[in-house]
């Protein structure tokens, strides 16, 4: 008798694994085959942690804080949170408003699934990352793509927008700056958002990730700091960009103190707690002298500025100057190819590793993303070789 495949819940069926890792594991594939490639491809610095914030974390296992702890995160590490998440946004936030989780990801995930219940709507950014209608969907939500569009600065169609809101929608997600474009998204769109969130009593999602990732003087505004939001806002943020620390899964999310402890109890039942030693590394990555921060920003400003010049010197590519965060994310809708065949090419004929921008959504068409926390030898060598590419081979 022949044995039935056994079945699985049907809330995964629409999952997909994000791209970024997937070009990297056929970017290694030629690599161990003995051909260069040029990784622009996995958004995390080309820099180790930062030395005070890895020894940090190193006397921490040796001093045997390694060990359980809260929940929803060290005591001293959340009001640490509370008064540095305070300050950059000119908001007030207590420490029973931090929920700390292993990365970012759960402070989207589990907020997400305390307040969405089978059948709400959810609008989320397009392109956008792909965790946003993962999480939509396996809370039991309706994903709703609203586009973010080029002419904008990569901020939304407020148009299009407003005629996404119905009596179902439950929650917005924001991410400023953004992944995959680089694009903030203006005062005048948040207090847009504000307005129609606040009247219809819409939650947010505001995803910071990158909030400190910000070039040309530029400021980025966070919409729970505007009036009468920071009681259906949750902010998520964390350590791997700005210090550096993607490996350590260090993460956390703001949020009103009851939602608060909903979010725990999901983290209570499903990793029990986030790591005692590297929650110390992050009181030190919040606590000691910035500098190194300032600096590495700086430096990503030039690989951004160098890399943008090269590909708008390509015939055929055009690429918008991003505000923040560290990709860019160019136009090649005049090659008329699809950007996933394009992207795949660029690996196997050029040996440069880049997404497709459908990667973050339907909208992404058209679009590739280069992610530029690589030394500027690389940067060149990529334009160089892409130049090569697209005006000999296309």
């Amino acid at each position: 008798m022949m044995n039935l495949p056994m079945p699985f819940a049907s809330r995964l069926d629409n999952l997909n694994p994000e791209g970024a890792y997937a070009v990297m594991a056929q970017a290694n594939a030629l690599e161990a085959e003995g051909k260069k490639i040029i990784h622009l491809e996995i958004g995390q610095p080309d820099s180790k942690t930062f030395p005070h914030i890895s020894q940090e974390g190193i006397n921490a296992i040796q001093s045997g804080y390694t060990r359980y702890n809260p929940p929803a995160g060290l005591p001293q590490l959340r009001e640490v949170i509370a008064d540095h998440a305070g300050a950059q946004r000119n908001m007030q936030i207590d420490p029973s408003q931090v929920v700390v989780g292993p990365g970012a990801k759960p402070g989207l995930f589990f907020p997400t699934l305390a307040l969405i219940e089978p059948g709400d709507e959810v609008i989320y950014p397009d392109p956008g990352f792909p965790t946003y209608p993962a999480m939509i969907e396996v809370a039991g939500g309706i994903p709703v793509p609203a586009p973010l569009r080029e002419k904008n600065n990569f901020s939304f169609d407020l148009q299009v927008f407003d005629d996404l809101i119905n009596e179902r929608t439950r929650l917005i997600i924001l991410n400023s700056p953004g992944n995959p474009t680089g694009g903030i998204v203006s005062l005048p769109d948040l207090e847009h958002i504000t307005r129609i969130a606040l009247e219809r009593q819409i939650w947010i999602i505001s995803d910071e990730i990158y909030s400190r990732l910000i070039y040309d003087a530029e400021s980025v505004s966070s919409i729970a700091a505007l009036p009468g939001m920071a009681d259906q806002t949750v902010i998520v943020d964390g350590f791997s960009k700005t210090y550096a620390m993607t490996g350590w899964r260090l993460g956390y999310g703001i949020m009103p103190a009851d939602l608060a402890e909903r979010v725990e109890l999901l983290l209570t039942h499903s990793i029990g707690c986030t790591a005692t030693f590297t929650q110390i590394a992050g009181i030190h990555a919040l606590t000691s002298n910035q500098e190194m921060v300032t600096s590495m920003v700086a430096e990503y400003q030039l690989r951004r500025n160098l890399l943008v010049q090269g590909l708008n010197g390509i015939p055929g590519v055009s690429c918008q100057v991003p505000q923040g965060a560290f990709y860019v994310y160019p136009n090649v809708s005049a090659f008329k190819i699809p950007v996933r065949q394009l992207a795949r090419r660029l690996l196997d004929e050029a040996g440069v590793a880049v997404l497709p921008g459908t990667d973050f959504g339907e909208f992404g068409e058209g679009y590739l993303r280069l992610c530029y926390a690589t030394s500027p030898d690389e940067l060149n060598l990529a334009v160089e070789w892409m130049t090569t590419f697209f005006t000999e081979k296309v």
